[in-house]
């Protein structure tokens, strides 16, 4: 059996936040990925499945927010550096795509470092001025304090935590 064969993604469990914080520490201090509290991730623990390993160990992370009716997040996208361009990564996103659909989005979004990955998956990169959403949705979405909807918004005050990002967009 190749290691391709025994990752198996699953949803998220308390018992693996640890494991996933300490595979996002590398990518927080190369600012690839914004730093997340303990409490924050534990408060996501809904929306994130793992990848793992034979053993059960935690390997990738990532995690699906729901942001409006039709509209998701990927977030919080990552893989140990050991299984990197091993698959894990794909199966991860395959995986939060099917949950979408399940949940009927029928767009993701994304805000990334890594275009090339996410255009594979059939995201496409949007401009700056780019109405993604309808003036109504725009407005509700306006009134949310999650910081992800910011980005999603390209609003001024997320500018500093966002810059070299690329906001990307998929429908389903």
């Amino acid at each position: 059996m190749n290691n391709a064969e025994q990752i198996r993604v699953r949803n998220a469990r308390t018992g693996d936040i640890a494991a996933v914080a300490t595979l996002m520490q590398p990518l927080v201090e190369q600012r690839i990925l914004l730093g997340k509290d303990l409490v924050e991730l534990y408060r996501a623990v809904p929306e994130l499945m793992v990848a793992v390993d034979a053993d059960d160990r935690v390997i990738g992370y990532g995690a699906l927010h729901v942001m409006w009716e039709h509209l998701g997040e990927v977030r919080t996208l990552g893989v140990a550096e050991g299984w990197l361009g091993r698959g894990v990564g794909h199966r991860l996103l395959d995986a939060l795509e099917a949950h979408a659909i399940e949940l009927g989005l029928t767009q993701l979004f994304c805000l990334t470092f890594e275009t090339e990955f996410f255009s594979r998956h059939g995201f496409e990169s949007v401009g700056e001025d780019a109405q993604l959403v309808e003036a109504e949705v725009y407005a509700e979405l306006l009134r949310s304090t999650d910081e992800g909807v910011a980005e999603f918004l390209d609003l001024a005050r997320v500018k500093p935590n966002t810059l070299g990002n690329t906001r990307m967009l998929k429908r389903l």
